[in-house]
């Protein structure tokens, strides 16, 4: 064979290869079963008849899949919307995938299929049995368009287990925009696209309470949230107990870090860190950063004394891993257990 070209029955080409003597043609990725596909041959004979050329074209199809269970894959954040260039990607199964198989885990990965304009080099990162998520080596690009769709229907991942259907997402990215808390400093610088937007004086958390370093992403906004000292373990009637409601909440964890308005503290922002964890600020800064900011945008805490960000169980702290590391986790790519970066730069590790 000197030339193989297949498509599927929308027209779609197949990717593949052929073995080293071009007697043998091999798809990149396992044919979905019960689908209909045209290959056109380019061949020459063998031997004394290797001047002889033809050209072939033979119709296929695979076995249809039993009837039975199907792994499909469920895509996030909310597709059709705009995020920050800090929002990474997520795949939830709807049957686990342990470790000890990483080659089903390998068919599937292959199968989850990401693309964007402008192209940027990215890779899944298997969380857990049945979640993965996937980011940039770098971050996003500023206004690029990110469509996610899942190859797996109809795909054999194991004995007696084919893929389902799934529903594809598509997004774009905003601005990049970057909120730098500098502990030390007691200030948070924003920036749009490079640019200097504002510099806030802020208080952090206190001894005891500190705020955690490294990069978070925005996971969402509350014009008015109440907080309580119980929901992260202060005991009512204790000096640091609280219950309040807060404006102009814009979360980074889910187990409850804020940026916020904290008027009660305004002597302190700028000069001392007195919060229980979250970042505080005036009404004013608070509602200014609240309309400038979207989900996915960037949020970081350097030099600061709290523990690090944790890269998956409170939020998205992706970036916080190397890109090393974070390709450690795909299962088409080496897999010692990563480790946690420090916090530093905005930019990711490389």
């Amino acid at each position: 064979m000197t030339d193989v070209t297949v498509v599927d029955e929308r027209g779609r080409q197949v990717a593949g290869h052929a073995a080293e003597d071009r007697t043998r043609w091999t798809s990149e990725n396992a044919l979905p079963a019960g689908g209909r596909f045209t290959a056109r041959l380019a061949v020459e004979g063998l031997g004394p008849d290797r001047r002889r050329r033809q050209a072939a074209r033979l119709e296929f199809r695979t076995h249809r899949a039993p009837v039975g269970e199907r792994l499909t894959a469920t895509f996030g954040p909310d597709t059709d919307r705009t995020y920050g260039v800090g929002q990474p990607l997520t795949a939830e199964l709807n049957l686990p995938v342990p470790a000890d198989r990483p080659e089903v885990r390998r068919v599937v990965e292959r199968a989850l299929d990401v693309r964007s304009e402008p192209h940027v080099e990215g890779s899944w990162h298997w969380v857990g049995p049945t979640t993965l998520h996937y980011r940039p080596r770098g971050y996003w690009p500023a206004h690029a368009t990110v469509r996610v769709r899942s190859g797996l229907e109809g795909v054999r991942v194991t004995d007696g287990l084919f893929g389902g259907p799934s529903s594809p997402l598509t997004l774009t990215t905003g601005d990049r925009v970057e909120a730098v808390t500098d502990v030390a400093a007691l200030r948070m610088t924003v920036r749009r696209n490079g640019e200097l937007l504002r510099t806030i004086p802020v208080t952090t958390g206190k001894a005891g309470y500190r705020t955690r370093g490294g990069i978070k992403v925005v996971l969402g906004k509350e014009p008015m949230v109440r907080m309580r000292g119980d929901s992260i373990g202060i005991a009512r009637g204790s000096k640091d107990f609280y219950d309040l409601k807060v404006r102009w909440a814009t979360r980074v964890t889910w187990s409850g870090e804020y940026l916020h308005a904290a008027p009660w503290s305004t002597d302190a922002q700028g000069a001392e860190n007195v919060s229980h964890g979250c970042t505080g600020m005036s009404t004013e800064d608070a509602a200014w950063l609240f309309r400038t900011v979207r989900e996915g945008d960037l949020v970081q805490v350097v030099n600061g004394y709290g523990e690090p960000m944790s890269p998956f169980d409170n939020g998205f702290g992706d970036w916080n891993l190397s890109w090393t590391d974070w390709r450690h986790g795909s299962a088409l790519g080496p897999r010692p257990a990563p480790r946690a970066r420090p916090a530093g730069s905005l930019n990711p590790a490389l």
